[in-house]
């Protein structure tokens, strides 16, 4: 408990993973379950266990809402000389073209349906997708596990390409391999923001890197995790095998299973986390100029909108109230008594 970057400790959990090549540390965890003389199970210190505040930070943006996000790290670089190159047009008096955002005016007013409880689907497959092209197009090296890669564990029965680790994916592929995915299991938006969250923190914890040979497969067990932890009704193993027709089960259950334990089974999100996920795929929206579908507002969405902003004041009203009252209670039962003040 207190943990920054794994769960509760029990005589089967997984110590964290020590700092050396990704199938070295794979084998290491599956086999390590420590045990005393006297058979009591060993249970590691917490003071050993712990990440100091600065090192999570800066390591665990998954798990802190206070760390950057590494997709939007990873594209600035992009998104600089996209600028420079504006810039250069603009001097250059080269016409950029027609506008393609909209702005509100005194007569107008535009606003999108996307809000962090209920995110526009289309726009954040987009932007989930966008992130992860720039993990793919800015990752330091090739890090990579058996598990995750497409050659030793296909997908389907087509021959994978001699040249399938050197060719970086276009972020079209990436959107229609994720978006069919989702239609077909039915997913939700904010499983795929999720699925980003589980993404970053398994390359941050098992450091590894998502390059264009297990590109597909860290993406597919992150879709399947984040569905099984975010959705009510989550789709089984055996659904997706209807989906990508040539896969099977057991590829399946084993993939899973890697996946967790490289998470060591943290599959919490915290509220924070998840907003802050949100707001950055808003921002990475905005720069790569992936606008949210925008429309102007008219009577009914405004009679809707105030609807819901009173149906929330009162909800808070009765909030504030119930623990008003709380404290008055607590106060009569502890029978605080308030003296005089004295004047000198």
């Amino acid at each position: 408990m207190g943990n920054t970057v794994s769960c509760c400790v029990s005589p089967e959990s997984s110590p964290k993973l020590p700092s050396r090549l990704p199938a070295e540390r794979l084998e290491e965890f599956q086999t390590s379950t420590e045990v005393s003389d006297d058979t009591v199970p060993y249970l590691q210190h917490i003071s050993d266990r712990e990440v100091p505040d600065e090192l999570a930070l800066e390591s665990n943006p998954s798990d802190h809402a206070r760390a950057s996000t590494i997709f939007l790290s990873k594209s600035q670089t992009d998104v600089r000389d996209k600028r420079k190159s504006n810039h250069i047009n603009h001097v250059s008096h080269v016409s950029p073209g027609p506008l393609s955002k909209k702005y509100s005016s005194c007569s107008t007013i535009f606003i999108d349906d996307s809000t962090v409880s209920q995110p526009n689907l289309k726009s954040t497959i987009k932007c989930v997708t966008l992130a992860i092209y720039y993990h793919i197009k800015n990752r330091d090296s090739d890090r990579s596990l058996d598990i995750f890669d497409e050659k030793l564990h296909p997908l389907s029965r087509e021959p994978v390409p001699d040249d399938y680790a050197y060719v970086d994916p276009e972020h079209k592929l990436i959107y229609r391999f994720v978006r069919t995915l989702f239609s077909a299991a039915q997913l939700t938006a904010e499983c795929a923001i999720v699925t980003l969250v589980y993404l970053e923190r398994l390359l941050t914890y098992a450091e590894l890197d998502i390059c264009p040979a297990n590109w597909k497969r860290i993406v597919l067990g992150a879709i399947l995790l984040a569905s099984k932890v975010w959705d009510d009704q989550a789709v089984w193993n055996v659904d997706y095998c209807q989906i990508l027709k040539d896969i099977t089960v057991e590829d399946m259950n084993e993939m899973e299973r890697h996946f967790l334990e490289l998470l060591q089974f943290n599959i919490n999100v915290p509220a924070s986390v998840y907003a802050k996920y949100y707001f950055d795929l808003r921002q990475l929206a905005d720069d790569n100029n992936l606008s949210f579908p925008l429309e102007p507002l008219n009577n009914q969405r405004a009679q809707k909108l105030e609807a819901i902003s009173r149906l929330c004041e009162d909800k808070y009203k009765d909030l504030s109230r119930a623990a008003m009252r709380r404290s008055l209670s607590a106060d009569n039962l502890i029978g605080i008594r308030r003296s005089n003040a004295v004047l000198s």
